[in-house]
């Protein structure tokens, strides 16, 4: 009798010690965020949120130059082809991306909510995730990059080179698929830091081993536009394995379940509620340049211009899209806490922040555009045809800097379909048919006015819909915190 009383006290003492920790664990997980998220000042965490992100982002728009660059070392006809294999990357990134974005929006604001259980299931529902999305696209890199190459090009060596970079980089994007979801399960905390760390590894092996293997460099083979490819795998390899070690290396916010975990469709659809809508807006980019690109396919050197573009601009846009992966998570948790002031000083002070960023980028796109081509190896018949593209395009920076914003605000408080209804005016409604119509009537010079025209309807439309939002469901919000 004594010994089942003793027992007894055994296993009381032992659940109490567990609800006790449970507590603690609790306590800590509200402290971690809250305090970071809730009460620090908007300015102050604007900056250290978004600050790494933004030298991460710009650190990946650097490598994604230095790989072109060294791959029209090769020829213009190789640039061609990495060019037309473009939007299928970016169609795989969106996937990635996009589904991430969902995931960090749902972290977010279940740890705002304080449910942490919540935080994470969503965060052990992603890696499979994850994985799934990589499995598709191997499907695309054995299967369809030979049509693929085929309904764009004749020319048996742009034909090679495409097919050649386009099938490792999808066969091989399972590593790129964790590490970037990795990211976003550590942004969703708060955490910007270990996102850049990792970013960056990544892009410094890629930028180091780039030379190496496309022109066979310290013993490497001469791997040539495959060599660009192998290097980008490798990068993307070293991120996702750098990215486990640190995200198991100690406690987090929240927990990815490797065992035992079965996943709860509901959560799946909650993320996607968010993540779809980031996927498919990301993707009609994808799908932009793609019918981009059948427009100017009798002009091989447009192309060429085209992709050199979209290279420079990311060095532009990359350092606003770190602004974005700062902001959300910011936004997400006041959104969810229901501190109406925080979350529009987030956004207010993102545009602000954005617009200076374009300004810059302006600038540079209007005074020096003959330099920045040179980068690739421009030629003459590229110099005529590419100055005046960039100083046309990039007249739209300026209004880009709102769109991007605003779409972060309606990702962040979970309506990614207004990012979504923004992205088809602006590159499915207005971008292709203007540049088809300028482009047939006025010739290909014209037609790079098609994506300042586009961005201004964007604006217009990103205004309304921010202005909706407030009315519905900002507004109303009411917190005893004050913004500071």
């Amino acid at each position: 009798m004594q010994n089942s009383q003793e027992a007894n006290k055994n296993t009381q003492d032992a659940d109490l010690a567990r609800a006790e920790h449970v507590e603690q664990e609790i306590h800590k997980r509200q402290v971690n965020s809250s305090d970071k998220m809730g009460e620090v000042p908007i300015g102050k965490l604007l900056l250290q949120m978004s600050g790494p992100a933004i030298v991460s982002m710009t650190i990946n728009a650097l490598y994604n130059i230095v790989d072109s660059v060294f791959v029209a070392m090769i020829s213009q006809k190789a640039l061609t082809a990495v060019s037309f294999v473009m939007p299928l990357q970016m169609l795989m990134i969106s996937l990635f991306v996009g589904s991430g974005v969902g995931v960090n929006s749902l972290i977010a604001r279940r740890l705002g909510a304080r449910n942490y259980k919540a935080a994470d299931q969503a965060a052990s529902t992603s890696i499979r995730i994850a994985v799934m999305n990589a499995l598709i696209f191997l499907a695309v890199g054995v299967f369809l990059i030979r049509p693929f190459m085929s309904a764009y090009t004749s020319d048996p060596v742009i034909w090679k080179y495409g097919v050649q970079y386009g099938s490792i980089v999808m066969i091989f994007s399972m590593f790129s698929s964790i590490d970037m979801m990795i990211e976003k399960v550590l942004q969703s905390t708060g955490n910007m830091v270990a996102p850049m760390a990792i970013s960056m590894s990544g892009a410094i092996v890629n930028i180091i081993l780039d030379p190496i293997f496309i022109f066979g460099l310290l013993g490497a083979p001469r791997l040539g536009v495959a060599g660009a490819a192998t290097a980008t795998i490798i990068g993307q390899f070293v991120a996702m394995t750098m990215a486990w070690i640190v995200f198991f290396r100690k406690d987090r916010d929240v927990r990815i379940r490797l065992r035992g975990f079965h996943i709860d469709w509901t959560v799946v659809k909650d993320i996607y509620n968010v993540g779809l809508p980031s996927i498919i807006m990301q993707s009609i980019g994808s799908f932009m340049l793609l019918g981009y690109n059948q427009i100017l396919s009798a002009i091989p050197t447009a192309v060429a211009v085209l992709g050199a573009y979209f290279k420079l601009q990311s060095f532009v846009f990359m350092p606003v899209f770190g602004l974005n992966q700062g902001a959300m998570p910011i936004m997400g948790y006041n959104f969810g806490a229901r501190n109406r002031k925080r979350l529009m000083k987030t956004y207010k002070r993102g545009v602000e922040t954005a617009v200076v960023i374009m300004f810059i980028g302006f600038l540079l796109f209007q005074i020096i555009p003959d330099k920045l081509l040179l980068l690739f190896s421009a030629d003459q018949s590229m110099l005529t045809m590419g100055v005046p593209a960039l100083r046309r395009i990039s007249l739209c920076f300026l209004p880009a800097a709102f769109g991007i914003m605003s779409s972060t605000l309606f990702q962040g408080v979970g309506h990614g379909v207004y990012s979504l209804i923004v992205s088809v005016v602006r590159q499915l409604v207005c971008i292709l048919p203007m540049a088809y119509i300028l482009f047939h009537t006025l010739g290909v010079t014209a037609s790079w006015f098609s994506f300042p025209i586009a961005e201004i309807a964007g604006l217009f439309c990103s205004l309304a819909m921010v202005i909706h939002l407030y009315k519905k469901e900002i507004k109303p919000l009411d917190s005893p915190l004050q913004a500071k």
